[in-house]
Protein backbone atom coordinates (compact mmCIF):
# COMPACT_ATOMS: atom_id res chain seq x y z
CA UNK A 1 0.00 0.00 0.00
CA UNK A 2 1.15 3.51 -0.61
CA UNK A 3 1.84 5.96 2.18
CA UNK A 4 -1.20 8.25 1.53
CA UNK A 5 -3.62 5.30 1.66
CA UNK A 6 -2.11 4.00 4.91
CA UNK A 7 -2.22 7.49 6.39
CA UNK A 8 -5.88 7.88 5.37
CA UNK A 9 -6.83 4.53 6.91
CA UNK A 10 -5.02 5.38 10.16
CA UNK A 11 -6.74 8.77 10.33
CA UNK A 12 -10.13 7.15 9.74
CA UNK A 13 -9.57 4.48 12.40
CA UNK A 14 -8.27 7.09 14.86
CA UNK A 15 -11.28 9.32 14.27
CA UNK A 16 -13.75 6.48 14.73
CA UNK A 17 -12.06 5.29 17.93
CA UNK A 18 -11.92 8.78 19.44
CA UNK A 19 -15.65 9.51 19.18
CA UNK A 20 -18.00 9.10 22.11
CA UNK A 21 -21.26 7.25 21.69
CA UNK A 22 -24.19 9.51 20.94
CA UNK A 23 -26.62 9.77 23.82
CA UNK A 24 -29.82 10.65 22.06
CA UNK A 25 -33.39 10.60 23.27
CA UNK A 26 -36.35 10.81 20.96
CA UNK A 27 -39.32 11.94 22.99
CA UNK A 28 -42.84 10.73 22.32
CA UNK A 29 -43.83 13.97 20.57
CA UNK A 30 -40.96 13.82 18.09
CA UNK A 31 -41.47 10.10 17.53
CA UNK A 32 -45.18 10.49 16.82
CA UNK A 33 -44.49 13.39 14.50
CA UNK A 34 -41.96 11.32 12.61
CA UNK A 35 -44.37 8.38 12.34
CA UNK A 36 -47.19 10.67 11.20
CA UNK A 37 -45.04 12.19 8.49
CA UNK A 38 -43.87 8.75 7.40
CA UNK A 39 -47.44 7.41 7.18
CA UNK A 40 -48.53 10.49 5.26
CA UNK A 41 -45.72 9.97 2.76
CA UNK A 42 -46.46 6.25 2.40
CA UNK A 43 -50.18 6.91 1.85
CA UNK A 44 -49.51 9.69 -0.68
CA UNK A 45 -47.18 7.47 -2.72
CA UNK A 46 -49.67 4.58 -2.46
CA UNK A 47 -52.54 6.77 -3.63
CA UNK A 48 -50.50 8.06 -6.57
CA UNK A 49 -49.60 4.53 -7.64
CA UNK A 50 -53.22 3.44 -7.17
CA UNK A 51 -54.53 6.24 -9.39
CA UNK A 52 -52.00 5.44 -12.10
CA UNK A 53 -52.94 1.74 -12.01
CA UNK A 54 -56.69 2.36 -11.84
CA UNK A 55 -56.83 4.89 -14.70
CA UNK A 56 -56.81 2.35 -17.58
CA UNK A 57 -59.35 0.19 -15.76
CA UNK A 58 -61.72 3.12 -15.31
CA UNK A 59 -61.35 4.05 -18.98
CA UNK A 60 -62.12 0.48 -20.05
CA UNK A 61 -65.23 0.40 -17.85
CA UNK A 62 -66.38 3.74 -19.24
CA UNK A 63 -65.90 2.56 -22.84
CA UNK A 64 -67.80 -0.67 -22.13
CA UNK A 65 -70.66 1.27 -20.54
CA UNK A 66 -70.84 3.66 -23.50
CA UNK A 67 -70.85 0.73 -25.94
CA UNK A 68 -73.64 -0.92 -23.95
CA UNK A 69 -75.67 2.30 -23.91
CA UNK A 70 -75.08 2.73 -27.64
CA UNK A 71 -76.33 -0.81 -28.30
CA UNK A 72 -79.40 -0.22 -26.11
CA UNK A 73 -80.17 3.07 -27.87
CA UNK A 74 -79.89 1.51 -31.32
CA UNK A 75 -82.14 -1.37 -30.20
CA UNK A 76 -84.60 1.14 -28.72
CA UNK A 77 -84.56 3.11 -31.98
CA UNK A 78 -85.24 -0.08 -33.95
CA UNK A 79 -88.15 -0.96 -31.64
CA UNK A 80 -89.63 2.53 -31.96
CA UNK A 81 -89.25 2.36 -35.77
CA UNK A 82 -91.13 -0.96 -35.75
CA UNK A 83 -93.93 0.60 -33.68
CA UNK A 84 -94.12 3.55 -36.08
CA UNK A 85 -94.55 1.14 -39.02
CA UNK A 86 -97.75 -0.35 -37.53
Amino acid sequence: MTKPVVFLILCLVGTLCATDPAVAYVGPGAGLSLLGALWGLVLAVGAAIGFVVMWPLRQARRRARLRKLGAQNSRHDADSDALDDR
